[in-house]
């Protein structure tokens, strides 16, 4: 182990094989975006940027303004997208050569004024549209409107116009997918009108690469693929999990018949039992709700989680297994630990991997 008392291993050779995968399902020409926001789902979004660069993918994608600056900061050079930019602090885009996707008429405005007072041209900028997710994006109704700004601004240049599905893992929902394209185009259609450039298209995500082939464009966005998990268990198969959460045992207690553990006594034990304590709680990501129902893994076998997972530390049922304190406990190494985990807390692989703690050392392998 390393200093810290759980790690994130991150295999570099995994998240290489998934790119490598998902790079042979699209054409030739089309350009891959690679979303490493969320410091890449919770892998170290400096780690997995700098491996993805050495692979040349064609863009990186982050949320927010500070983890592209976080990028640029670890001496990453490819071009950035920043799909949230906030308006407080549109100047370090500039500052830091980072690509605003802008998404409603007020950012539009003023990033342009920000590159105006700057002095630059062709300042590269991205359009995001609003075509039925109705979360950010700039609607029909603005689009005249949109295209009247873009008539007048002579320092920027729009590099690309996108979208969001949906529902692209989801097909039943295939026709309300198919009439999102149709919006797309025809709302891509009438703003190129007033540009001097064609702006690549992009609108799949990895569901969307998946579900959607006819869609690739210019370019896709490839988000939790990189990670390890596709829509469809036949692609998840194909893939390999990037992150693997690890920890040791740190103390072992030896209980008779009818004690209990933890606080508020959610369990007692019916037999005389042994139960490992482990350095990891609801603080480093172990959600609170796998108490007396998660489990971890030592020596390859299951050890129920027994009492309530506390903030920095569990305990585990190993009365059944022969281990010791410093033996290797395994949160998860696989998609199905991770999916398993995920549909005891009825939740998504992203929430799982995400919300592992900052405090836990991320190891690259």
């Amino acid at each position: 182990m390393s200093h810290s008392p759980a790690v994130l291993e991150i295999s570099s050779s995994a998240l290489k094989h998934n790119f490598h995968y998902f790079k042979s399902k699209i054409k030739q020409s089309t350009k891959i975006l690679a979303v490493i926001k969320a410091d890449g789902y919770g892998c170290s979004s400096t780690f997995i940027g700098k491996i993805l660069e050495q692979e040349h993918v064609d863009y990186l994608a982050v949320a927010y303004v500070q983890e592209g600056i976080a990028l640029r900061k670890a001496n990453i050079k490819c071009p950035i997208l920043v799909l949230f930019p906030q308006m407080d602090n549109l100047d370090e885009i500039i500052n830091y050569d980072l690509e605003p996707n802008l998404y409603s008429l007020i950012s539009l405005k003023l990033f342009c004024a920000v590159v105006n007072k700057s002095k630059q041209s062709n300042y590269p900028i991205h359009l995001k549209l609003n075509t039925g997710m109705n979360r950010q994006g700039y609607t029909k109704s603005e689009i005249t409107a949109l295209k009247k700004i873009l008539s007048q601004e002579k320092n920027i240049q729009v590099k690309s116009i996108c979208t969001h599905f949906t529902s692209s893992s989801k097909e039943a929902d295939n026709d309300f997918s198919h009439n999102q394209i149709k919006q797309y185009l025809e709302m891509y259609k009438s703003i190129c009108s007033v540009l001097d450039d064609t702006p690549l298209k992009h609108v799949s995500n990895t569901s969307g690469i998946i579900n959607f082939p006819e869609y690739q464009f210019d370019m896709v966005r490839l988000g939790i693929g990189l990670y390890g998990f596709g829509n469809d268990p036949n692609i998840t198969k194909d893939l390999q999990l990037v992150p693997r959460l690890k920890t040791n045992i740190f103390q072992k207690q030896y209980l008779e018949k009818g004690e209990s553990i933890g606080y508020n006594r959610t369990f007692n034990t019916e037999k005389k039992s042994t139960i490992a304590v482990i350095p990891l709680g609801y603080s480093d990501g172990l959600n609170r709700a796998l108490s007396n129902k998660g489990h971890v893994f030592i020596h390859g076998k299951k050890a129920p989680i027994v009492g309530s997972v506390c903030m920095d530390i569990t305990m585990v049922d190993v009365t059944n297994i022969t281990c010791n304190i410093g033996d290797e406990v395994v949160i998860f190494e696989h998609q199905k630990d991770v999916l398993d985990m995920a549909e005891m807390l009825n939740t998504i692989s992203y929430e799982i991997i995400t919300t592992i703690s900052p405090r836990i050392e991320r190891v690259l392998l």
